[in-house]
């Protein structure tokens, strides 16, 4: 029984590997498509690149990456396997935690729809889910939800890049190094600025009830000014850069969070 606990939770930690891996390629290429080319993407548009340029295994290995990472995430936040609580903040992060696991799913979707039928998603993704939520009732409110929700998250990743939050889930020799502190801030506040810049696009949808004010990564690198625009990218790339280092050295099975899936994984399945 211990052995097979003990195979799920190394399989599932070679799957977060090549999950952050997968994001270190994904952000690198939005970052690189701006800064290089004067082009901007989302998160599918630079899949669609990686495709262009490093072909189908490395599209293939990404989409397993973005699976293995989305069902990573929500395990913690499932069996709370980070230890966060039961109080308000341990449930917000935890929220955080699930979202970025289904929104790392959809990629994995994104990715096998590219890979297999050459098919990728038309058009804005928040604008067409603002379009879904406005037709029902309730839809302005929701919206609003999901607003506050982005700049609740734009407000944590800023955090985490000024107290350096994010170094705690590092192996101490890639943690003390300074290199990898100033790269994991400014990927961070590059990401709280993207987070801030959609939720407010997300907010003057319900207010206006007009689904085209909706806009992802691609429109907030849009709508910055050029001197922000291209701050913001160098950030992403660099988030790229601090991802493949979580890659390597991120603690995601240390002796606490085995207990805490173990005892988790226990509780789900009575």
């Amino acid at each position: 029984m211990a052995q097979r606990a003990s195979g799920r939770i190394d399989g599932l930690e070679m799957a977060a590997r090549l999950g952050f891996a997968a994001r270190a390629v994904t952000y690198g290429a939005v970052g690189y498509l701006t800064l290089r080319l004067g082009r901007t993407e989302d998160n599918q548009g630079a899949l669609g690149f990686v495709q262009s340029t490093g072909g189908g295994i490395v599209l293939a290995l990404m989409a397993l990456g973005f699976a293995g990472y989305g069902l990573w995430r929500l395990s913690e936040a499932a069996v709370d396997s980070e230890g966060q609580g039961s109080g308000a903040g341990g449930i917000v992060k935890r929220l955080g935690g699930a979202i970025s696991g289904v929104v790392h799913l959809s990629l994995c979707w994104a990715a096998v729809r590219l890979l297999v039928w050459g098919e990728r998603s038309a058009g804005n993704a928040a604008e067409m889910g603002a379009s879904t939520a406005l037709r029902w009732p309730g839809g302005r409110i929701a919206l609003i939800v999901v607003a506050a929700v982005l700049i609740g998250l734009a407000a944590y990743q800023i955090v985490k890049a000024v107290k350096l939050g994010f170094l705690k889930h590092l192996e101490p020799r890639a943690a003390g190094q300074a290199w990898v502190a100033w790269v994991g801030r400014a990927g961070y506040l590059a990401r709280g600025i993207v987070f801030a810049a959609t939720g407010v696009f997300m907010a003057q949808a319900s207010r206006n009830s007009r689904a085209s004010d909706a806009g992802g990564l691609e429109q907030a690198l849009d709508s910055f000014p050029e001197s922000l625009r291209i701050t913001v990218a160098a950030g992403l790339l660099l988030f790229g850069v601090f991802s493949a280092v979580e890659a390597v050295y991120r603690r995601i099975t240390d002796t606490q969070v085995i207990e805490r899936l173990s005892r988790g994984a226990a509780r789900l399945a009575n």
